[in-house]
């Protein structure tokens, strides 16, 4: 199965283990929940969705890849111990803590999250001493002698033998124990998630016309030559900040990631022609509304492959902004909650609201400084918490720091303007934030009138073709255009789906992607 399925199962099966009864019991004991073990090639995805399911799901993660490992640290170091049998006492050799058995009940201590996942990264690639350590954790649920709380569930993860010469086959005793799910390569499953997490648009156009080298793992008499998921990624982060720097991205910098050298020399050359395209073609000006007739017919004439690399711009600039409007969205909502919080203190709060919000003024007249010091200081205990939790993705954490600056903005004006009573100061942060809401609806107009510029450019160069399918199946894919379009009524791109997506042309459109490859 995919990655996107995969991951969903995952979550899944942690609802069904941690569901209890009505006496507070799990409803399917520990020693019937399987480990779920993912089997799939390198860099698809297998680690990330577990830091994306703990977050999602609210849970604990404990991370370990297991060859680091050896057995004692796995294990535990063995002591000597006294016990009594039979009226004789004995030296007998137990085993202290293991390490990986540690780090959970530290995380609970820390964090307060009593479940959670225990995940084995690279568990069919231990050494031998290790091996029958790791079937006795997916049989028996225990390093050493010391068993994995209850509450926490078993994940684990691993590469194919074809991938990797150091694994071990697991036997029938230990795979009938697991919960195994086989993970593939799926670009137009990555394809989603790229769009959502903003990975170049070249990348992404490039592996749209050649998704053959999304994933590819050839062994050769020189070696392994190979091109995976994460490396695209991580090599789009690079271009991302190489363009701000002023750096150039060429093939030897492309090698470092995409260790192919047939993939690497053919991206670089499409990177360059992008880069061409992008200057040329002035994208930003035509989502401005100014699209010059030479302009469009010179995209009108220009090869299959540079029509595709100008779509892909014009939908990058587009997703950037509905992705700016959806996270100011996203902002407003959060710091419209602060302020309700505030709100429900204009007269006074009682001493339970009071100590839930850390408050100084219990049972007294709030001064209106006072009130939305506690709400910033509560506010920035609960980012504290759930960062030290690894509960907050980068995207979230950086939405708590932008609202508590905000509010921290807000409590200055207040001090400045002297304003302690709280029916003033309600009014004076409405005012604020009335800034702030307006900022969302001046730039979801902006995202409108792009949009509307786009289909101008797109009917301009295009009219009603296979283009134009492109153009609005990507729309149709992109994370952020599909949130938009929830919200924004755009006649035209309701038009076009009936119209175009509606009608039998996938068989057309592959047959002339294909003959515009060869």
């Amino acid at each position: 199965m995919n990655i996107k399925r995969a991951k969903q199962e995952v979550k899944n099966t942690i609802e069904a283990y941690l569901l209890k009864d009505e006496f507070g019991s799990y409803a399917i004991p520990s020693i019937r929940q399987r480990p779920v073990l993912l089997i799939g090639p390198p860099g698809v995805g297998k680690t990330q969705i577990m830091e994306q399911i703990a977050r999602e799901c609210q849970v604990g993660l404990i991370s370990y890849t297991i060859t680091h490992h050896t057995r004692q640290s796995a294990v535990g170091l063995p002591f000597i111990s006294k016990k009594s049998y039979g009226g004789k006492e004995y030296s007998v050799t137990e085993y202290t803590m293991s390490e990986i058995v540690a780090s959970i009940y530290n995380k609970i201590e820390n964090t307060g999250l009593k479940e959670g996942i225990l995940f084995i990264d690279e568990i069919n690639c231990v050494s031998e001493t290790l091996a029958p350590t790791m079937l006795q954790f997916l049989q028996c649920k225990t390093f050493g002698n010391h068993k994995i709380p209850e509450g926490w569930i078993i994940a684990a993860a691993g590469n194919p033998p074809e991938f990797n010469k150091s694994v071990r086959e697991f036997d029938v005793v230990t795979l009938d124990r697991i919960k195994l799910i086989q993970v593939e390569a799926d670009f137009n499953v990555w394809k989603e998630y790229a769009y959502q997490e903003s990975i170049h648009p070249a990348i992404i156009s490039y592996l749209d016309v050649k998704n053959q080298n999304f994933c590819q793992i050839e062994t050769t008499v020189d070696g392994k030559l190979f091109a995976t998921p994460r490396g695209w990624e991580d090599l789009s982060r690079l271009i991302e900040v190489y363009e701000k720097i002023g750096k150039t991205v060429d093939r030897d910098v492309i090698f470092q990631y995409i260790q192919h050298p047939a993939i690497s020399k053919d991206f670089a050359n499409y990177l360059e022609l992008y880069y061409k395209y992008e200057n040329e073609y002035q994208v930003s000006e035509i989502l401005k509304g100014i699209i010059k007739e030479d302009v469009c017919e010179k995209l009108a004439r220009a090869p299959f492959d540079e029509k595709l690399s100008v779509i892909g711009l014009v939908l990058s600039k587009l997703g950037s902004m509905f992705k700016d409007a959806l996270e100011q969205e996203a902002f407003v909502s959060m710091l419209m909650t602060q302020l309700k919080i505030f709100r429900e203190g204009l007269e006074s709060v009682d001493e339970k609201a009071a100590a839930a919000l850390g408050s100084r003024s219990a049972g007294k007249t709030l001064h209106a400084t006072s009130r939305l010091g506690d709400v910033l200081t509560a506010l920035t205990v609960e980012r504290r918490r759930k960062k030290e939790a690894e509960l907050l993705g980068r995207k979230e954490d950086y939405r708590y720091r932008r609202v508590i600056k905000k509010l921290e903005g807000y409590l200055q004006i207040l001090k400045g303007d002297h304003l302690e009573d709280m029916d003033e100061a309600w009014e004076r942060l409405k005012a604020l934030f009335a800034e702030e809401s307006g900022r969302y609806n001046d730039m979801i107009d902006g995202c409108g009138d792009a949009l509307e510029h786009g289909f101008d450019f797109m009917e301009a160069a295009f009219g009603d073709s296979q283009e134009m399918v492109i153009f609005i199946t990507n729309l149709n894919t992109n994370y952020y255009s599909v949130r938009f379009l929830q919200e924004y009524e755009c006649e035209r791109y309701y038009q076009y789906n009936k119209k175009l997506l509606f009608e039998d042309r996938e068989g057309e459109l592959k047959k002339r992607i294909d003959s515009a490859l060869q």
